[in-house]
């Protein structure tokens, strides 16, 4: 047999050869960019994974230099700081103190609405509450304008140990030291009708919270916690009168306390209760209201949502003599138009005018001020008129046709709302004589 190739043989063989070796080539290059995508894919993972573990890592250790320690857990905070770590203020946590799981803010602003009051005006314990607000903020303050562990810079600052808290949501005036003595400084003496409102964690054990309203007067207003009761009431030299609350406060809870003055005809309320009605009290006037709080490190007591207004002229008396008048006096749950059952006084006042006047027609009026949009302020508004309306129909009587609700929303202010009294002053109700 002839083995030798011919020309044609040998090029088809080089041919095929080099066929092969295309493939090959091409199959090689494939793989190589195979590779090295998945390479570039696990280096990529290998980046993100080192970066993720960073992140935790740091955040672990952010985590683990923070302790977290209720309020009142003086041996808690003492500890953390003394180990350097941070100290996060948490009513959750046990005591001793408890890892925080995460770096949690306690710095964090905007105010929380006070817990809504339960039951409807003019019902149970609120049959018989007769708390006014004044018409005009004097003095507005949640603290949310503070920094946390600053003294609140509106007050005026005399002695003890205070400073301004993150506590369940909201900003406190945490006092740890007896006495914590502070002044509300005002830009106008006290008029003659004026109310004073706040929330506050009971004082501990048979120490007074004490109110004066002047140098040298001869009564001051005093709050405490005694029997597990609140009491409350007017003090002085020749003056004494004082109650209870009927129930058993939560030592830790805040109680709203309240104070209204007409002349010398002052009364005390704690929550729903009135624990004192003097007629001739001698509070005294001044630009200023000193209050001295008692607390402990391990026992601090906590103030919030202070507001001093000034009063004004009975609602019939303003609406005859100017043909309108504002009340603040009428109280709904945060966003809502379901009516406060401290609304209870205003209403029954309304009520009343209307009954005892029965030719006077009036125009509800309901306002905001310019917190949030200005389409859902005058839904709002709209809305708590409305109800206002309707609830003095069905409560006192009084003839639909006679009562017309409006609502404005923020379009109406009688104040700038560049201050938080402003802002109270523009969220109100106002009754104006139709003709």
């Amino acid at each position: 047999m002839d083995h030798r190739l011919t020309r044609t043989g040998i090029l088809s063989v080089i041919a095929v050869i080099a066929a092969s070796s295309a493939v090959s080539a091409q199959g090689l290059g494939d793989r190589l960019k195979k590779r090295a995508s998945e390479a570039a894919k696990r280096t990529v993972e290998q980046r993100v994974d080192q970066t993720t573990t960073e992140a935790t890592n740091a955040a672990l250790d952010k985590a683990e230099n923070s302790v977290k320690c209720a309020t009142t857990d003086k041996a808690c905070q003492d500890k953390a700081k003394a180990d350097g770590k941070s100290v996060v203020i948490d009513e959750s946590a046990p005591k001793g103190g408890a890892p925080a799981i995460s770096a949690v803010a306690t710095d964090v602003a905007g105010p929380v609405a006070s817990t809504p009051a339960a039951g409807k005006p003019g019902e149970g314990a609120w049959l018989n509450y007769d708390f006014i607000p004044g018409s005009r903020a004097l003095y507005v303050d949640d603290f949310t304008k503070d920094n946390v562990g600053d003294f609140p810079r509106r007050l005026e600052f005399l002695e003890g140990n205070m400073e301004v808290a993150q506590w369940q949501g909201a900003r406190y005036l945490r006092v740890a030291s007896w006495p914590g003595h502070f002044a509300i400084p005002l830009n106008e003496q006290l008029p003659e009708r004026f109310t004073l409102e706040f929330d506050v964690t009971p004082p501990h054990g048979n120490n007074w919270m004490i109110l004066r309203f002047a140098d040298k007067a001869g009564d001051d207003v005093r709050f405490r916690l005694y029997g597990g009761k609140g009491m409350g009431g007017v003090f002085g030299a020749n003056h004494q009168s004082q109650g209870s609350t009927p129930s058993v406060l939560q030592e830790n809870a805040p109680f709203r306390g309240r104070v209204m003055a007409d002349g010398k005809y002052v009364k005390v309320y704690i929550n729903d209760t009135r624990v004192a009605n003097i007629p001739n009290a001698d509070l005294g006037r001044s630009n200023k209201i000193s209050i001295e709080i008692p607390g402990k490190e391990d026992m601090p007591t906590m103030l919030t949502n202070v507001s001093v207004m000034a009063g004004g002229k009975k609602l019939y008396d303003a609406i005859a003599e100017s043909g309108r008048v504002a009340t603040q006096g009428i109280y709904f749950d945060t966003g809502s138009d379901r009516i406060r059952p401290e609304s209870t006084p205003t209403l029954k006042e309304i009520g009343a005018m209307l009954n005892e006047h029965a030719d006077l027609k009036v125009v509800i009026e309901g306002h905001t001020d310019n917190v949030g949009s200005a389409a859902s302020n005058q839904t709002l508004s709209e809305k708590r008129a409305a109800a206002v309306r309707q609830f003095i129909i069905d409560s006192y009587t009084v003839d639909g046709a006679r009562l017309t609700a409006k609502g404005f929303g923020s379009s109406k202010p009688v104040s700038p709302n560049d201050t938080m009294e402003g802002r109270q002053t523009n969220r109100r109700v106002e009754l104006v004589k139709a003709q």
